[in-house]
């Protein structure tokens, strides 16, 4: 028997999404956060690109909201692409606030909007706000000192949830979610944590490839749960492969930033012939599914392991005041960028697809939002726009808050949870299941549900999955949970979701792409796809 912890809100997970809702909701809610590992390690720090905003005289909300609209293919929800834009500026502006040391020019430090803009893939204008090439650190780092300072903030480090606890009797049978049990990963027990709202904020599902620029920790935790109660699951075929990971045996998930494109850099063969004008009259600057259809088509076509991206054109002093993290991570591995190209393959990056929510960022079950790479909020359709992802963070971070604040008081808690239950379970004496299992789905995940798929691979996939989630379910119910089996049972979950989804999808649009059906479909409105989990009151549909 453990206390039972109460807090205002819960938020899982501890990126940029999570941390600034933690500070805006901290001066009138007491607030947990919860981290997987050290509160810094999510895929908000290793971000390189940076924040997209049209800051620049000759950029414009509605040029901002053109640009995501034609890269989403056809699903981006136009109201939403537009609430979202609208509010760049005073998303940048309160990132400023709290101290993000964006670059300037010429080193100014000038107050006014003097800030350097990159341009990335499928933005007509120079609009991304960054930090040199370690965005995401900037932002994190910062986040985290004012978010460690505050009084109504407590932090759980290196603890895992298990699954959202949902009641009905608060809502006349209706669902509503009240908190989580979550795994204390260093004194081995589960907790319960009670809470009036819960945001789930745990970020997207790149490893369950084989290949990912993502860190360890997304594992589509917050997706597979959400889908556990019944939240509607969105789009989940849209997986972005990032073009351009650093190939090199030592190099693990390392990013080279879209930037670089942005700057001239130029996508090679190994004989150094360019291939990029033959797919698409943007060459480089192309939306990020058709560059990384390319170089997965040479790499197969040649036989090649990875492809080069060339800026040795431009003088290393450019490349070290622009580029120092990936100039000085490069070097340390033996390529200096400066006079070599850079060895790349691709590598999945972004889920598009996630917990659908509303501009409030409200899910389907009351009591639980979703804010960044794990909902689905209709602004990235089925292709996200180089740098909209962190601007979506900022944006719903601050709309749930003001739906959190407006609602949370009407909300009386149940007396008592109840504990969770190992009364029947015993440590395990098999983890090699565990591990084995993990590799498997990466690898089949890769190999049969990657950049370019066909229906008999799909299926293929889709058999070896629910074997494998029957071997989990067995193995979960009968052995003490601990963090790489509750990674591996959700891994297991957002896996299914991708393939069942992709299977459904009788065309090729944005992210994902058939050999069996090669052409999007025009002949209709565009339709998201829809899952929703059998215990749930509606069927699995596509609308």
């Amino acid at each position: 028997m453990h206390d039972q912890l109460e807090f205002d809100v819960l938020i899982i997970g501890s990126g940029a999404a999570g941390l600034s809702l933690a500070l805006k909701l901290a001066d009138q809610s007491n607030v947990a956060v919860l981290s997987k590992n050290a509160l810094v390690e999510g895929a908000t720090f290793y971000a390189q690109g940076g924040v997209s905003a049209a800051l620049d005289k000759h950029d414009s909300v509605e040029s901002h909201v053109e640009d995501t609209i034609a890269t989403g293919a056809g699903l981006c929800n136009p109201e939403i692409v537009r609430f979202v834009v609208e509010r760049a500026q005073e998303s940048v502006d309160w990132l400023v606030n709290i101290g993000v040391d964006f670059t300037r020019l010429n080193n100014s430090s000038n107050t006014e909007l003097d800030f350097h803009l990159h341009k990335e893939g499928g933005h007509s204008h120079r609009r991304v706000i960054h930090a040199a090439d370690a965005t995401g650190k900037a932002i994190e780092t910062t986040l985290e000192s004012r978010v460690r300072q505050h009084k109504n903030i407590e932090l759980y480090e290196n603890h895992v949830a298990v699954d959202l606890i949902t009641i009905n009797k608060l809502l006349k049978n209706k669902t509503r979610c009240i908190g989580a049990y979550v795994l204390d990963n260093e004194s081995k027990n589960v907790k319960v944590f009670r809470a009036r709202n819960v945001v789930l904020a745990t970020g997207g599902a790149g490893k369950v490839y084989l290949y990912t620029s993502n860190p360890d920790s997304c594992t589509g935790d917050g997706i597979a749960m959400a889908s556990r109660i019944g939240c509607r699951i969105v789009n989940m075929e849209f997986i972005q492969f990032h073009r351009t990971c650093l190939y090199h045996p030592m190099a693990k998930s390392f990013l080279i930033s879209e930037a670089l494109r942005g700057e001239g850099a130029k996508l090679i063969l190994k004989d150094g012939s360019n291939f990029m004008e033959r797919y698409d009259k943007r060459q480089e600057l192309a939306p990020r599914d058709i560059v990384a259809r390319a170089i997965d088509y040479e790499m197969k076509r040649l036989g090649h392991d990875c492809v080069y991206l060339d800026i040795s054109h431009k003088s290393k002093q450019f490349i070290k005041q622009h580029f120092p993290n990936i100039f000085k991570r490069c070097l340390d591995l033996g390529i200096d960028i400066s006079a070599e190209p850079i060895p790349v393959v691709p590598a999945a990056h972004y889920t598009c697809g996630g917990v659908i929510i509303n501009e409030n960022g409200q899910t389907d079950i009351p009591g639980l939002y979703a804010i960044g790479e794990v909902s689905y909020s209709g602004l990235h359709g089925a292709n996200r726009m180089a740098s909209n992802s962190l601007l979506e963070c900022f944006v719903f971070a601050h709309s749930t808050f003001k739906h959190i604040k407006e609602t949370s008081t009407k909300v009386n808690m149940p007396k008592k949870i109840s504990e969770w239950d190992e009364s029947r379970v015993t440590n395990s004496d098999e983890e090699v299941v565990v591990s084995h299992n993990w590799d498997e789905i990466r690898r089949f995940m890769w190999d049969y549900v990657g950049i370019v798929r066909t229906t008999k691979r799909l299926h293929r996939a889709h058999h070896r999955i629910k074997l494998l989630q029957s071997e989990i379910t067995e193995y979960y119910s009968n052995f003490r949970v601990t963090k790489d089996l509750i990674e591996l049972r959700n891994l297991a979950k957002v896996a299914e979701l991708i393939i069942e989804s992709a299977l459904r999808r009788k065309e090729s649009r944005g992210l994902h792409y058939m050999t069996d059906f090669p052409v999007t479909d025009d002949t209709d409105t565009p339709k998201n796809t829809i899952i929703k989990t059998k215990n749930s009151t509606e069927d699995n549909a596509v609308a």
